[in-house]
């Protein structure tokens, strides 16, 4: 059993989480049919599920993100790495009409997202798969978003030029901006080389901003 104590008022809770997304993931995990969010939210801790990646969040670099995408305003996006949701949950929240497919390497991870869309999400589409070897056709999302992904691929190169092969408007990408001691990163990115990556795969415009300690890469296929 989980030890979260979520508040007691229905308005504050709805205020602490995302309860919308956290609803259907309940609903797709427990198989119940709870139409209140907030008492399915309660269902769902009871039966021991750990709903506290649902908690009201976001990074500055998944702010900037966000930003950059209300200019593109896409029908169709796809999501590389969305892993716990640190950027999909954000963005599920901001574009209520979006369709989004979300891929993944971890099949767990997959199997939570896929929970989402049996619990009433629709609009997202869960896939297991690798970012070097796309399960997609060429242009076949308005735009791809990246973050904190390609620093973990062993083939970062060939990996850009899946992201950009699928993509018919838009890339957005993000790395971390400096080194550090995390060995699951594989590669270190500086602004000159992380532009490189994008415009050796084919793109014709990257634009790069820098978000607290993050290169954000805009990219033109």
């Amino acid at each position: 059993m989980t030890s979260e104590i979520p508040p007691a008022d229905d308005a504050a809770l709805a205020e602490r989480y995302r309860l919308e997304l956290a609803a259907a993931f309940v609903r797709g995990r427990l198989g119940i049919d709870e139409p209140d969010p907030a008492a399915c939210f309660r269902r769902g801790l009871a039966a021991g599920l750990k709903l506290h990646k649902f908690k009201r969040m976001t990074l500055p670099r998944v702010d900037k993100v966000l930003g950059v995408l209300r200019g593109f305003a896409p029908g169709s996006l796809l999501d590389l790495g969305s892993g716990r949701g640190a950027f999909l949950w954000p963005l599920l929240g901001a574009f209520e009409g979006l369709e989004v497919t979300a891929l993944d390497l971890d099949p767990r991870r997959v199997a939570d997202l896929q929970a989402l869309s049996a619990g009433g999400l629709t609009r997202l589409t869960a896939v297991q798969g690798d970012l070097a070897a796309l399960p997609f056709p060429d242009d076949a999302f308005d735009g791809v978003t990246a973050l904190e992904v390609l620093e973990h691929v062993d083939d970062p190169a060939r990996a850009a030029r899946e992201l950009l092969r699928v993509a018919r408007r838009f890339v957005i990408a993000s790395v971390p901006s400096k080194p550090d001691d995390n060995p699951e990163h594989l590669h270190h990115f500086p602004s000159a080389e992380f532009s490189a990556l994008f415009e050796g795969a084919g793109a014709t415009r990257v634009g790069l901003d820098a978000v607290l300690n993050h290169w954000i890469a805009v990219v033109r296929p």
